[in-house]
């Protein structure tokens, strides 16, 4: 800070190995300090190091250093931190932005072109991953967009159906608590959680995604002591009803549901698109019928939206 250069909290780590210990001690001590003071970790020209990935059909990023970075369609490009960025240029077209928590599934998605994938009637959208627990500069990125996008483009997020993954998806919508003195700053209230839900893959009351795509319930995952503990904490957390009960639903069947066990279903034979694809389109679909003023141009005007997402 006083040089005026900056430096990553890693930097700082190495710069006194015994005297920190671990990474952990300097990224508490940098928070601490910017709360204290009540400035933001960027004042102190501390970043950390950028690690998330933005996918996107058109857009492109203008930098405080005149450099234009085009966004990719089939491949991720590192988010850069938010100080460096001058503007943004979207294209017309944007109808939805995907928020996901696992690496692995972006780049299936990626790799599916799922920006411009044909399933796409209503238009293309972003596809954005933290890569699990979101960076700082993910979530600057995330709040930018949110700010910026019309009310009527669905911001979302596919998760795992856990409490780790709804937690994954609060960080985003409502903060952390490492950084509650900057929430406003990074907090994106828009940001919508669209599953994977255990509770509806493995449902044996009504005909949903249980018959649709063949997953039984030893299909999922049982919930370990630290998922168990892990969801009592944060049903003791203020959190929208519909991620509360799917908490209570985890805690009941002691299982949980991986994003995984939609992108290895095998194919069918009968179905052109991958079943992560399914999911996603028909999800996003809801989104944005919910938020259209007016019904979008290819989608069908049907009740059968599922409004229970967002309440």
């Amino acid at each position: 800070m006083m040089d005026g250069l900056p430096t990553t909290k890693r930097d700082l780590f190495y710069k006194d190995v015994p005297l920190f210990k671990r990474q952990s001690v300097v990224d508490k001590l940098v928070d601490d300090l910017a709360a204290t003071i009540d400035t933001r970790r960027a004042h102190l020209n501390v970043r950390a190091s950028p690690k998330g990935l933005i996918c996107g059909a058109g857009l492109s990023i203008h930098t405080v250093r005149g450099e234009v970075i085009q966004i990719a369609e089939t491949e991720g490009t590192l988010i850069p931190v938010a100080e460096d960025i001058l503007s943004l240029d979207f294209p017309n077209n944007v109808k939805w932005v995907l928020i996901v928590e696992k690496e692995a599934i972006f780049q299936t998605l990626c790799q599916l072109s799922f920006v411009r994938h044909p399933s796409w009637q209503p238009g293309t959208g972003i596809m954005i991953t933290g890569k699990g627990y979101p960076d700082l500069a993910t979530r600057q990125f995330v709040k930018m967009l949110s700010d910026n996008l019309p009310s009527t483009v669905p911001v979302v997020a596919l998760v795992d159906g856990d409490a780790y993954g709804i937690d994954i998806v609060s960080v985003y919508k409502f903060g952390s608590v490492a950084l509650r003195h900057e929430s406003c700053k990074l907090a994106a209230p828009r940001v919508e959680c669209i599953g994977v839900w255990a509770s509806e893959l493995a449902s044996q009351v009504s005909r949903t995604y249980t018959d649709r795509f063949g997953i039984e319930r030893d299909a999922l995952i049982p919930i370990s002591h630290a998922d168990e503990k892990k969801a009592r904490s944060m049903l003791c957390r203020e959190l929208p009803e519909r991620w509360k009960r799917e908490l209570v639903h985890m805690l009941f069947t002691r299982r949980k549901a991986e994003t995984e066990v939609l992108s290895s279903m095998p194919r069918n034979p009968d179905e052109p698109h991958h079943p992560l694809v399914r999911y996603l389109v028909d999800r996003i679909r809801e989104c944005i019928l919910v938020l259209a003023p007016e019904p979008a141009p290819g989608l069908s005007t049907n009740n059968g939206v599922d409004e229970t997402l967002f309440a």
